[in-house]
This record gives C-alpha cells, sequence and structure tokens, in this order.
C-alpha cells in the first residue's frame, strides 16, 4: 500500500526523466547508414557546455572545414611573431595546382598573409591554403603534421591532418566534437581576429565574391565560421551566433544539401538560443572536451552523394544558395544522442519546430583583397570603387555532375580551366559548366 502510495505521488516529470536517462544509458555504438548519416553538436562558446550532440564523436571527413585549422596555425605563428599579416608568401606550383575553388594566381604571384587568410576564409581558396601552409610550416607535409599535433594539444583526439584545404584524403578526419574544440580555440584565443571568420564577401579587381557561409548576414547573430563540402563527407558548416552576450557554436555534418545544412545549423542555434521550457529533463551532455572519442571509419556519404542516381540533384545542391530552403530533405525524424541511439523523446525535447529561420540575402560591403604588399588606404579606396563585374546571365544546364568530383568548391561549381585576366588585372569569372569527365578522387564541392 505504502509503495502505490509513493507511485501516485511521483509527478510525471521524475518518469519523463527516467526514460530519457533510461534512453541515454542504453546506447549502443552502431556503424552510421551512409543514407541517413549526419552529426551534430551545438556548444556554448564561453563554458564548452554540450548542449546538443548527435554522432558528435564519429570521425569524419571535414572538406574545406580543415581550413579552421589552417587559420588557427597561421593566427599561432602571428602570435609567436614568426610572421605578420603584411608578411608576403608566394604562389608555388605547388600551390598554383591545386583543384577548385581557388584564385588561380601565376605561379611568382605574391599575397600578404592578410588577403591570403581573407581569400582562404570567404571563398575557400584551396590555393591560399597551400600558399599559407607552405609560408608557415615550409611544406604541406611539415605543416600537415604540425596541424595535427596542435590538434591534439588543443583536445582534438580525434583529428588527423593531411592537407591545409580539406581536398580528400583518406588520412584527413575530423569529427564534430573536435571542430567544435577547434571554433571555440579560435573564438577565445585570437577575439582581435574574429573578423576573419564573419568578412560577409570579398572584392578583387571587379570581381565580388560572397562568403559560402549561409547564415552570416541572414540568421540574426550569425558571425562565422565556415563550410565544406565533397563528396565522401556531405554538406558540412561549422557556425556561430551571439546574442544577449552569449555565443553558441553549431557543427553539422554530413547534411544532404547546402540548404540543408544551413537550416540545421540555425535550428541547433536557434534552440539554444531559446532553451526549452523542459530543457532540465535532458540529461546533461558535460563539456564538449569530456564527449568520448568513438572508434570507427569515417562515414563514405560519396554514393549518396554524388552517385549516379543523385547526378542532377547533386548539381542542384552544388548550385543552390541555401535561400531556397526546399533545397534537400530537411527533415530529421530520428534523433540520436551523442553516441548515435535513435531516441525520439529526446529529440522532442530539444527540437523547436521545423521553419524557415533564413531572411533573404541582402546587400553587403566587401572586403578589398589584393596581390602584392600592403597598400595604402587611398590604394585600397580606388579598388574599391572599380566597378563590379556583371557576367552575362545564363540558365544552368543540368546535364549531370560527371568529372564534377576532382572539384573542390563551396556552393557552385567551377570551371577547370584557369580564369583569364582582363586588362585592369581582375580574374574573370569561369564559365560554369558541368565537365564531361570522370574521376577516381572523393571531393565535388567544398563549400
Amino acid at each position: 500500500m505504502h509503495s502505490k502510495t509513493l507511485f501516485r505521488r511521483r509527478p510525471l516529470g521524475f518518469f519523463l526523466t527516467a526514460l530519457a536517462l533510461s534512453a541515454a544509458a542504453l546506447v549502443i555504438v552502431l556503424p552510421l547508414r551512409a543514407a541517413t548519416a549526419m552529426a551534430l553538436i551545438l556548444v556554448d562558446a564561453d563554458s564548452g557546455k554540450v548542449l546538443r550532440a548527435d554522432n558528435a564523436s564519429y570521425p569524419w571527413y571535414p572538406a574545406s572545414t580543415t581550413k579552421l585549422m589552417t587559420l588557427y596555425m597561421t593566427l599561432n605563428a602571428i602570435r609567436d611573431k614568426r610572421i605578420t599579416l603584411d608578411t608576403l608568401f608566394t604562389v608555388s606550383a605547388n600551390a598554383n595546382s591545386q583543384s577548385p575553388t581557388k584564385m588561380g594566381f601565376p605561379v611568382g604571384t605574391q599575397v600578404t598573409v592578410d588577403n591570403a587568410i581573407k581569400m582562404m576564409m570567404v571563398k575557400s581558396a584551396n590555393d591560399m591554403a597551400v600558399l599559407l601552409a607552405e609560408g608557415v610550416g615550409g611544406s604541406v607535409d611539415a605543416f600537415g603534421q604540425q596541424m595535427t599535433e596542435t590538434a591534439h594539444r588543443l583536445g582534438m583526439t580525434e583529428s588527423n591532418f593531411v592537407n591545409p584545404n580539406g581536398l580528400p584524403e583518406d588520412g584527413q578526419i575530423v569529427s564534430a566534437r573536435d571542430l567544435a574544440i577547434l571554433a571555440r580555440a579560435l573564438i577565445r584565443e585570437f577575439p582581435e581576429y574574429s573578423s576573419y571568420w564573419h568578412v560577409p564577401a570579398i572584392k578583387y579587381g571587379r570581381r565580388v565574391v560572397r562568403n559560402y557561409n549561409p547564415l552570416l548576414g541572414r540568421y540574426p547573430g550569425a558571425d562565422g565560421m565556415k563550410t565544406g563540402f565533397i563528396c565522401s563527407s556531405g554538406f558540412n558548416l561549422v557556425a556561430t551566433a551571439t546574442r544577449d552576450n552569449r555565443q553558441l557554436i553549431a557543427v553539422v555534418l554530413g547534411a544532404p544539401t547546402s540548404a540543408a545544412r544551413a537550416q540545421k545549423a540555425a535550428e541547433l542555434l536557434e534552440s539554444g538560443f531559446a532553451r526549452s521550457p523542459f530543457a532540465w529533463l535532458l540529461p546533461a551532455l558535460g563539456n564538449v572536451n569530456a564527449l568520448a572519442p568513438i572508434e570507427a571509419a569515417p562515414p563514405d556519404l560519396k554514393d549518396d552523394m554524388c552517385g549516379p542516381h543523385r547526378k542532377r540533384h547533386a548539381l542542384e545542391a552544388a548550385m543552390a544558395d541555401s535561400a531556397d530552403p526546399d533545397a534537400g530533405d530537411l527533415s530529421d525524424n530520428t534523433g540520436t544522442d551523442s553516441n548515435g541511439q535513435n531516441s525520439n523523446l529526446v529529440t522532442a525535447l530539444r527540437a523547436p519546430a521545423s521553419k524557415n529561420l533564413l531572411s533573404e540575402p541582402g546587400p553587403v560591403t566587401p572586403v578589398v583583397v589584393y596581390t602584392g604588399p600592403t597598400r595604402t588606404p587611398e590604394q585600397i579606396a580606388a579598388l574599391a570603387a572599380l566597378p563590379e563585374y556583371e557576367p552575362a546571365k545564363k540558365k544552368p544546364k543540368h546535364k549531370g555532375v560527371k568529372g564534377a568530383e576532382t572539384q573542390q568548391t563551396d556552393g557552385k561549381p567551377e570551371a577547370k580551366k584557369e580564369p583569364k585576366k582582363d586588362g585592369k588585372g581582375a580574374v574573370k569569372p569561369a564559365q560554369h559548366k558541368p565537365s564531361s569527365g570522370k574521376s577516381t578522387d572523393r571531393t565535388t564541392t567544398a563549400q
């Protein structure tokens, strides 16, 4: 009789809490199915507290989110006074030979560290990442080793780097957890350089390139950081936002389209800022550094992202601006906890109702970039005054994505031939047409 009385007096919250904790306790680590694979994490930048973690410790191919580590290494060299923002690095044959997306400067061109960083972070220029790697580390191989050692020092225990730009390499591995640790390190250690990860656009000559991060200027408080895409990784995004003096870090890996990753990152950030009244029912996930690594091979999404059955869809996804909220499958009906176990109850408590959280893109003021030594404010103002290049509008021809895997871009496919220059030294945009060649590589783009 006494036990029945106690049972009746238990509040409903007690049983919901017990149920959620039981679900977390029954976690079994299973291989991710490529068709449904996605890794997510939401972290408080100040405290490191994990607010959401789904498959966060699974190894993953980073694509161009790799460039956040290249940025960290470069800023670290500046802090150690080994280089300055005005230091000139020279484009090597290796840098020049990188797959798109890239600036395409001829061998021997000199670029300041400051301009190379801006081009790398906004346009996701693979050649500028190699330029910085060779300038800071001496060679790509040496820099990759230094990247890995630095990552492990930061607590990114699952990370291994082979190159500075994220082009496909079997040994190029991170996790959502590790990228959140890296983003937090950048924010905490280099606040004076925070503008580098939220430059809205760059202008080189008459050409203007907007930042591939679709949240900048479109999600309230968005202030960073980097996108990435190769066929094997899916669409990746490390996003940060600040509201009411509180900054959150959201990492999305393996989204099916650029629009889906933007929407998912916005939903994560929105849930963190809103904090459901039922948040106390969720199991505590601790600090981001405390999440246990998972021993597994990275899921390879190549067939799902770029297989023959998705030729048209993959091309449209690569070209899509995430202003289109209907691009791709935005549903997420199988919530997972930090180790990948299905938990619909936990997801229901965490996730806000799905809605488009991004406004339409507005006008931006691009930051002028250039080659050669640092210029005076008057010279930069003259470059800013150059009229913007307006290419003839052509409708895209959807003929598949054969050969696209030799490229790595940030949202838009690029032609493989070197860009031509006009009389004023501006790089003319290449005509974007799908290639007809076949590839043995794993990349499509690197948004």
